[in-house]
């Protein structure tokens, strides 16, 4: 289930679909190695327990979405890409998206050299696309792209192969970037929603890897999801401690492995061709079974389900929304 109902009893963080992060990809652009696609899901279509519709507006007015970037492997950001969100009169949202480096990365606020204004938010099927510069920006509902037998991992990870998100929609933040704008090397890469309170901001979730954020943290959830990759040391006994009780490791190998879980922060080098877990990840690359191997002690291969067939060869490269209007 990636990230997706990573609150209390599966729900959402804090009550609010809209600021829960589902899913983060990274891969260079088709047909351009000087660009890479940044996707930072967000907002289930429905809850997992009891599947019903969730808000119908796409993002929070009062969140805010980063992509945070460590260009020098410190697990602290230099670069991040902000977008806020405004709501609009016949329940229409805009989009403004910043770009801030340095010292400001990885403090939290909303500023930043504006890089997007005003750029429209899609809720129907066809993708309203923005472009400046050699950055293009979509947001919107889009299809669903995780795929993962849901109810087979709730019941005892007993897998039946039915693909609960083949039906579902998600809210997407979609950006294509000038490989100049990521720094000269490989960087790490992982996504955050916050929350305004007051005159300030609380971090609702953050993640890079896939399913681990639901999985291993146990009662401490809620300091994992609020914390920084910086200090993700302090959850290497949780992590292990888990992974022990699930799949069986013994104490030593079980924090050998929590410790190549974190920091939780995915590598990507947009001059390789991405695949995850070694570097990004493509919206085909099976994070399901990749994870459920480390979790299960390789017990478990997969879950055997596959990738959507419903994805676009070109920009938003999402599929679109299923029973969304014209």
């Amino acid at each position: 289930m990636s990230h997706h109902y990573s609150g209390p009893n599966f729900g959402f963080p804090r009550a609010d679909a809209r600021l829960d992060l589902t899913d983060l990809y990274a891969f260079p652009k088709p047909g351009d190695v000087k660009k890479s696609i940044l996707i930072m899901n967000v907002h289930p279509s429905s809850t997992v327990i009891d599947p019903e519709l969730t808000i119908s507006e796409p993002f929070s007015p009062d969140g805010l979405y980063e992509i945070k970037i460590d260009t020098n492997g410190d697990a602290v950001a230099d670069i991040a890409y902000r977008v806020r969100f405004s709501s609009l009169p016949g329940a229409m949202q805009i989009a403004t998206v910043r770009r801030v480096e340095g010292a400001l990365a990885a403090e939290t606020d909303d500023g930043g050299e504006v890089v997007f204004l005003g750029a429209p938010v899609s809720i129907g099927r066809d993708a309203q696309v923005a472009e400046v510069g050699d950055y293009r920006f979509f947001a919107g509902w889009r299809s669903e792209a995780f795929f993962f037998d849901t109810l087979g991992a709730i019941d005892d990870l007993h897998f039946t192969g039915a693909d609960f998100f083949s039906d579902k929609n998600v809210c997407s933040i979609v950006l294509e970037v000038p490989n100049s704008t990521l720094g000269p090397k490989p960087v790490g890469l992982w996504a955050r929603t916050l929350d305004k309170q007051g005159k300030g901001w609380v971090q609702v979730e953050r993640g890079a890897r896939p399913q681990q954020a639901v999985f291993l943290p146990g009662e401490q959830k809620e300091a994992y999801l609020a914390g920084e990759p910086a200090d993700d040391a302090r959850f290497v006994a949780t992590f292990a401690h888990a992974l022990e009780h699930t799949g069986g490791y013994q104490p030593d190998e079980a924090e050998r492995v929590a410790r190549t879980l974190l920091p939780d922060i995915m590598p990507y080098d947009p001059r390789r061709p991405a695949s995850f877990p070694e570097n990004g990840r493509t919206l085909t690359d099976d994070a399901a079974d990749a994870f459920m191997a480390i979790l299960t002690n390789g017990k478990l291969a997969g879950d055997g389900v596959g990738a959507h067939s419903d994805l676009l060869a070109e920009f938003p490269y999402l599929g679109p929304p299923h029973d969304a209007p014209e």
